[in-house]
This record gives structure tokens, sequence and C-alpha cells, in this order.
């Protein structure tokens, strides 16, 4: 029997024993900023100085020498790597912890579906690039050399997903799908498991049950780290 075509569903929890604060944890992101103010497309146009600062400090954390890639992220790097049939890794991560762990041909593998912290785009002209440093409103944009355009080239609320056809398209093939680190309270991603019930294996592997866990088939609950390695070791032994 063939492998199934995979498809790795990430969110925030992968990333947080890196040191990058989750989301919707009690004392996360979003329990000390309003998701309104620094968060949506409004909130740039009101006052964009104050998204800046909110998105240059998580930027400024990822320069950080101690934020590096976990267990988990290269255990899934292997796994997309040496997997024998088609595999996609969705994150639903602004941050750049997959893309370290991931190098040659399975960084072809990775999606980033709300964008990416270490990437900029000018709302003049459109261009899209690499930044690794802070913005403010008096950034000119490398391209037109207009200021005031620049923003991060992530998904704010409001905003559609990147790929999601390619995403579409992953899913009417899957064979068995990962969702790891999630909440499952973000959609579409949230939805992926239920569009997937009949068709594809599910299994959840997160630190604790999440909001869709009786969703999935199967579920392994504890630390990303421990979990994911162990669980991506099991699947290449028994696939490859």
């Amino acid at each position: 029997m063939s492998a199934p075509p995979l498809i790795i569903l990430t969110g925030a929890g992968i990333s947080a024993e890196s040191g990058l604060s989750t989301f919707r944890d009690p004392d996360g992101l979003w329990a000390r900023h309003c998701i309104e103010d620094v968060a949506t497309p409004e909130a740039f146009a009101h006052d964009p100085a104050r998204v800046h600062a909110f998105y240059n400090a998580r930027r400024a954390q990822l320069r950080d020498p101690a934020i590096q890639p976990n267990a988990a992220h290269h255990a899934l790097a292997r796994l997309v790597a040496a997997w024998p049939a088609p595999a996609l890794l969705v994150t639903q991560n602004v941050d750049d912890l997959h893309d370290r762990a991931m190098a040659g041909p399975a960084a072809g593998s990775l999606l980033h579906m709300h964008g990416e912290l270490g990437r900029i785009r000018c709302l003049a002209c459109g261009t899209g690039r690499r930044w690794a440093e802070d913005l403010s409103t008096a950034t000119p944009c490398p391209a037109c050399r207009q200021a005031g355009g620049l923003r991060p080239d992530v998904v704010w609320f409001g905003e559609v997903p990147l790929g999601m056809e390619r995403i579409e398209e992953a899913l009417e093939d899957c064979g068995l799908f990962l969702s790891i680190g999630t909440s499952g309270q973000v959609y579409p991603a949230a939805g992926f498991v239920a569009a997937l019930r009949g068709r594809a294996r599910t299994v959840e592997l997160n630190l604790e049950p999440s909001a869709g866990t009786h969703l999935f088939d199967a579920a392994e609950h504890g630390p990303a780290t421990q979990v994911v390695p162990r669980f991506a070791e099991r699947l290449l032994a028994e696939w490859t």
C-alpha cells in the first residue's frame, strides 16, 4: 500500500516552546492587545504607528538568537522531506521557524496561509519583499520610494488567507491530515478537519484538546517537542 497524500496544519502552539507567544491562551497576545487595534486593515488605516509598533516588537523577537526552531519544527521538516507521497505543510504562523528548519526541495512544501512577519508589502505599488528591520510611517518603499504605504505582509482579520487554491486542491487528494498546535477556532483552517471527515485519516497533536478535538479520528496531547517527533517517527517507520 502506498503512502497517503499528507497535509500538516500548524498553529502558534508549535512555536510556543521556542519562546514565541501564542494568541489565544489566557496570557497570549490577544489577552494583552485588542485585535481591532493592531490586526485589521481598519486599525492600520486609523493608527498605522500603533500597528507598526506591535509588529516591530514581534519582528525584533525573531531576531533574538535565542529564538530557534525546536524539535517539533525539525521533526516535521524531516517528515515532509522523507514522505513518499505529496506533502504540504500549511502554517497559520507568521514566524519563520518552519522556514529555518526546512531546507532544499522540502521548502517548496511550506505554505504560510497567514503571511510572513519577515515580509512587507507596499499599498501604493503592490511590491512585496523580505524585510527584517522596523517599519514606520516614514519608511519609504524600496521600489516606488513612497512613504507611509508599507505594511507587514500578514493576513489580518477580515482579509483572505493566502494560497487557498493550492490548499483546496491538496484537501481534495488528502489521505492523512495532521493538525498541530492549533486552537481550532480560526477559520478557514479550523474547518479543514470537518471537510475531510470520511475521506482522510485525521489526527490532532496538541498541548491540550482544541475546540474541535471531537472531529478528529485520533488525538495525542502533550508538549509539541515531545509529541510531534515521536508521532513523526512512527509515521516514517510505517510508510517509508
